[in-house]
C-alpha cells in the first residue's frame, strides 16, 4: 500500500482526481473514490528551457492550488502515476509517495 499527495490547480482538480480514480487510486476496503484534499498557495518559478502551463519563464508565480491525498495498493501505484502525470497540467508534478506499513504486521 502507498500513500500519495500531489498539487494541482483548481482548474484541473476533478479531471486529475478522476483519471487517479479510474486507475485504482482511492480504494480502501469496500469504499472507492477516497481523499482528502486542502487549498493552499503553490509558488514556482519557471526557469530557461521550462514549458509552464502557467506564468512566464523567469517570472516567480503563485497558485491557488489543492493537496490531494490518498492511498493505492501496490498493483495499481505505477497506473495511478501515469494516470497522474497524464491529466495533469503542469510540465513538472510535484507529489510526494510513501510505502506504508502493513498494520497487521506490526506487533501492538
Amino acid at each position: 500500500m502507498y500513500k500519495l499527495c500531489f498539487f494541482v490547480p483548481d482548474s484541473h482538480l476533478e479531471s486529475v482526481k478522476e483519471a487517479v480514480f479510474a486507475a485504482g487510486g482511492g480504494r480502501i476496503g469496500d469504499y472507492d473514490r477516497c481523499c482528502f484534499q486542502t487549498r493552499g498557495l503553490g509558488q514556482f518559478r519557471p526557469l530557461a528551457g521550462a514549458n509552464p502551463h502557467l506564468g512566464r519563464v523567469g517570472d516567480e508565480e503563485r497558485v491557488d492550488e489543492w493537496k490531494v491525498e490518498l492511498v493505492c495498493n501496490d498493483g495499481q501505484v505505477k497506473a495511478v502515476m501515469a494516470a497522474l502525470r497524464s491529466a495533469h497540467p503542469y510540465e513538472e508534478v510535484a507529489f510526494d509517495l510513501w510505502p506504508l506499513t502493513d498494520p497487521d504486521s506490526l506487533e501492538l
